[in-house]
């Protein structure tokens, strides 16, 4: 076990008892606390203005811009956490990789990772021996939001081992990751090699937010619902677990205790469409798991055995229908989230562009008020 710096928040004691963390840490809160994915920008006229003339990835790799774009919503709408504004292919960009994104497609790669050959080249570089340094832009950006953040918790990002390798070998966004699920039954030793690689990479980029400060770290895999039970369990488990292993052994002495007690920094695993591997998505590592709009949270909670804290998962939809259509649906959210130990309010996918931003902080303000 490695335990985190007495200066950090968890350490220090300005987010360790905050409601966010107890809540991950499977503590009910007599307020639930709420935050949104992709909260950080989009629907954010402040956002937009802000990002004029700035990539994406340059905006991700610009400390002070994506320390702003990270508090932005906080300030706004008075959500629980911050969750840190990057893009999932940031750590590709960072060890050399070719990738872009591409207004209105998304992460585009300069040639596709297809053969063995493709696979050797790629991992030639160690993601293991990568200088401190290439992460300096990501600490950077993490050190100025804390400082703005204080009490209130930053949560740290980072893409699933499979989702990284699945854009990989696809070249870009796909509809089916057809490519991929075809390297991993074709050439089984090389979809193994690229999946330790995407997960020692991409479990640095995240181990190295919470070591600069992050009180929780999320792991997204968007594209895990593409898979069968039995290839994920296979195929993808097995490094997602590695890449959680990267931040597994981090853990801090909590402050004003009155017996010596130490706890793990908390660990949220996220997919799209895997209401089927909500088990093993669990299992790989993770405290929390985050659930989608495809199913209710007692249901999710029921095939996790009643005994893992969730997270999720309001309808994006319905962020434009009638207050009252969305304070129903919000309600029914919260009374399901009660089937499991405790949960934390956030959406069953992104906030959509359009969405207006009132609505949000509407919507907080309710749910801080039950």
């Amino acid at each position: 076990m490695n335990t985190l710096d007495p200066t950090h928040p968890l350490s220090a004691g300005r987010t360790a008892s905050s409601r966010l963390v107890r809540a991950y840490q499977g503590v009910r809160q007599e307020v639930t606390p709420v935050w949104f994915m992709r909260q950080a920008g989009r629907s954010l006229p402040e956002y937009r203005e802000l990002r004029v003339g700035t990539m994406m990835l340059d905006a991700c790799l610009d400390p002070a811009l994506a320390s702003e774009i990270t508090l932005q919503p906080v300030r706004r709408h008075g959500v629980d956490a911050g969750i840190f504004f990057s893009d999932i292919v940031i750590p590709l960009r960072l060890a050399g990789v070719d990738v872009d994104i591409v207004p209105g497609k998304g992460p585009v790669m300069g040639s596709a990772v297809r053969t063995a050959e493709d696979v050797a080249r790629l991992t030639e570089i160690d993601p293991n021996s990568l200088d401190p340094e290439t992460f300096a832009p990501i600490t950077e950006a993490v050190k100025l939001t804390i400082a703005e953040l204080d009490e209130t918790p930053l949560i740290g990002f980072a893409g699933a081992p499979f989702t990284l390798a699945a854009y990989l070998v696809e070249g870009g966004p796909s509809k089916d990751h057809i490519k991929a699920r075809t390297l991993m039954h074709a050439d089984p030793a090389s979809w193994a090699k690229l999946m330790e690689w995407t997960a020692d990479l991409t479990g640095a980029f995240l181990r190295a937010q919470v070591l600069a400060g992050a009180s929780a770290a999320q792991l997204f895999d968007s594209w895990a619902g593409a898979l069968s039970l039995g290839d994920y369990t296979e195929y993808v488990a097995p490094a997602s677990t590695r890449a959680l292993s990267h931040v597994r052994d981090l853990t801090y002495e909590v402050p004003g205790a009155e017996e010596p007690e130490t706890r793990n920094v908390p660990i949220v695993h996220f997919g799209v469409g895997t209401g089927e591997l909500l088990k093993a998505m669990h299992e790989v590592g993770a405290d929390v798991v985050g659930i989608d709009y495809r199913i209710p949270l007692d249901e999710a909670s029921r095939r996790l055995g009643h005994v893992v804290p969730l997270q999720g998962n309001i309808d994006p939809a319905m962020l434009d229908a009638p207050w009252a259509v969305l304070e129903a649906h919000v309600t029914d959210v919260l009374a399901r989230g009660t089937d499991a130990p405790s949960h934390v309010l956030n959406l069953g996918h992104g906030v959509p562009p359009e969405t207006d931003p009132a609505v949000l902080t509407r919507l907080v303000e309710f749910v801080h008020g039950r």
